[in-house]
């Protein structure tokens, strides 16, 4: 069976896809899968997708009319295959769209309850009913099993298919970055997990994705003798963080792709909720915020009460008062390195 999947963003939904792409293939499915240029490295990863459909949707909507030949050439590239089965795992209007211009007579995605967007299942021939509340890659290994007909074992480990072979190295790499403000653990903390890293004898590492992560990267480089790296693709980051020893983050797409790596992964996690989207793995130690808002779920943090502080500092967002730099790598090295020499 050849299959079309649609899942174009964000980068944590995209890895999040990849356990039931695993799940399908061992039943003797192929995919192709539309996924948002930014994130086209991916998929390629994954041994049971066979083309990779890039599409530039989030840039092509500043300005439809000057990316028109843009988005043509990928209409017709999306058209020039004729699918067993269409699978929108995403559940959005725009994923949606993308399903109805795709070839195929049978076209699939969740049910009116359970996606995102419930007006995208309007679009679907088949609706597939997951239960929201679960974690995210839950819903997607349920989502898939429903479509492509297969039973699921919900007791098989998640196998994300895309570990870099190569040697792990001492190298410590700190996931700073991220999108909605209150998931940014505090700047002053993050120096000084750098520099415990840094005397426990680590290369400690700080990719950047945009200026305001290179700014802070090269504060706390300046602060703690942590290194910089510089600015890399996807496919390069890849490589750099599947050899790395530790990468302990924040809630981030990086974070996600640490996990996936079967890096020992450390992520933290205030305002968000891991239960529905954390990250997962056998080689991933989760740290949830001990705060009574948390998690509270918002873009930016809300908390009115008592100042809460940390070293005589004003920790915001407040939650990671509960989430200190010693407690967090005290976590790591016990979690991480009690039975485990790394080459330097």
């Amino acid at each position: 069976m050849r299959v079309l999947l649609v899942k174009m963003s964000s980068l944590g939904d995209v890895i999040h896809a990849l356990p039931a792409v695993t799940d399908a293939s061992v039943k003797g499915i192929r995919f192709d899968w539309v996924v948002e240029e930014a994130f086209a490295a991916i998929p390629t990863l994954h041994p049971g997708v066979d083309n990779v459909l890039p599409i530039a949707w989030r840039r092509w909507r500043k300005n439809l009319m000057a990316d028109r030949s843009e988005l043509g050439e990928f209409v017709k590239n999306l058209r020039s295959e004729t699918y067993d089965l269409i699978l929108d795992a995403q559940g959005l209007l725009k994923s949606a769209a993308v399903l109805m211009l795709a070839r195929g007579t049978l076209k699939v995605g969740f049910s009116s309850n359970s996606a995102k967007e419930g007006a995208a299942a309007a679009f679907y021939n088949r609706k597939i009913p997951v239960a929201t509340g679960q974690h995210a890659i839950d819903r997607q290994r349920q989502l898939f099993a429903g479509a492509l007909g297969y039973e699921l074992d919900p007791a098989k480990e998640i196998d994300y298919q895309i570990s870099v072979e190569q040697t792990p190295s001492k190298t410590c790499v700190l996931l700073h970055g991220t999108t909605w403000p209150s998931k940014h653990w505090p700047e002053m903390m993050w120096v000084e997990l750098a520099r415990l890293a840094v005397e426990a004898g680590y290369r400690v590492a700080l990719p950047w994705g945009d200026e305001a992560e290179r700014a802070r990267a090269e504060r706390i480089s300046k602060a703690s003798g942590a290194e910089v790296w510089d600015r890399a693709s996807l496919s390069e980051l890849v490589g750099r963080l599947g050899t790395a020893g530790l990468a302990i983050g924040v809630d981030s797409g990086l974070a996600h792709l640490a996990a996936a790596l079967n890096v020992p992964t450390l992520v933290m996690y205030g305002s968000t909720d891991s239960a529905l989207t954390g990250c997962r793995g056998p080689t991933v130690v989760v740290a949830r915020a001990n705060f009574p808002c948390a998690p509270c779920l918002k873009r930016t943090c809300g908390y009115r009460g008592a100042p809460q502080n940390w070293q005589e500092q004003i920790v915001t967002p407040a939650c990671y008062s509960s989430l200190d730099p010693l407690s967090i790598w005290q976590l790591a090295q016990e979690t991480f390195d009690a039975d485990r020499v790394l080459p330097v």
